[in-house]
């Protein structure tokens, strides 16, 4: 399956139970990247328009580029009513945008998925003089708890692509490529809190869970409902994540 056709059949779980992104990371797009009312940001790999909706509130015009036509529907219906905000069928490689349009270029847990010199290359064609680049993660933290230590052994368990997409997240290399050099890095502290019903929706919106049909699914529910009794308090999980920001200025000034 082609990386642009993964998500199709996970945008409603996608939108509904993935992480948003917290305040801290959006404040240092405006401190340090150029985000703010004047600004033009291209949100590439925007997907349900998680990062999206936190870029518009900042004031920007916010072209979401997402190459996924129900990933995309989904954003539309979401911020289709805000006059800032565009959407385009597009990829990072090609996202239709004008040359010199762009004052940041953004893209939020997607990167993996780009080919990586072409998405530089588009990145400088659209980028104006200036302009900067931020890749956004939501990752776990680096030291487990008991609950992620058995979540993630539940994944490799029944999850036969878990650990080769993981792997290729935050891929500190391939960023080093797409940026010309050592970005910087923020890190900020990120949580959701989930009953049993937001804990599977999670797990179904990623690209690696065996959906319903595959042998898999119904053995993976049955390991996940047992791993949310044993950790849940109160009828929740309070599920970590480190939110990365790693930016730099692609297109310094001539």
């Amino acid at each position: 399956m082609r990386p642009t056709e993964r998500f199709s059949s996970r945008a409603a779980d996608y939108a509904r139970y993935r992480p948003d992104y917290p305040q801290a990371a959006i404040d240092l797009l405006a401190a340090r990247c150029g985000l703010s009312a004047p600004a033009a940001v291209a949100d590439i790999g925007s997907g349900t328009g998680i990062l999206t909706e936190r870029l518009l509130s900042s004031g920007a015009l916010v072209f979401g580029v997402e190459p996924n036509d129900a990933m995309r529907a989904a954003a539309e219906a979401r911020l289709g009513e805000r006059a800032r905000f565009h959407s385009v069928a597009g990829t990072a490689e090609a996202t239709t945008l004008a040359r010199d349009s762009i004052d940041l270029w953004v893209a939020a847990q997607a990167f993996h998925w780009f080919d990586v010199p072409q998405a530089r290359q588009e990145a400088l064609r659209v980028l104006r003089s200036g302009g900067w680049a931020a890749l956004l993660w939501n990752e776990r933290p680096a030291q487990a708890d008991a609950f992620l230590a058995d979540y993630e052994a539940l994944l490799l368990e029944h999850a036969a692509g878990y650990a080769k997409i993981t792997a290729s997240r935050a891929n500190e290399a391939s960023m080093r490529q797409f940026f010309g050099g050592a970005p910087e890095l923020a890190t900020f502290p990120n949580q959701q809190s989930l009953d049993f019903e937001g804990l599977k929706g999670r797990l179904m919106s990623s690209s690696y869970a065996p959906e319903p049909g595959h042998p898999q699914h119904e053995p993976m529910l049955a390991g996940l409902r047992g791993v949310f009794e044993r950790h849940a308090r109160h009828g929740e999980i309070v599920f970590p994540y480190r939110s990365l920001v790693y930016f730099a200025q692609l297109r310094p000034r001539a």
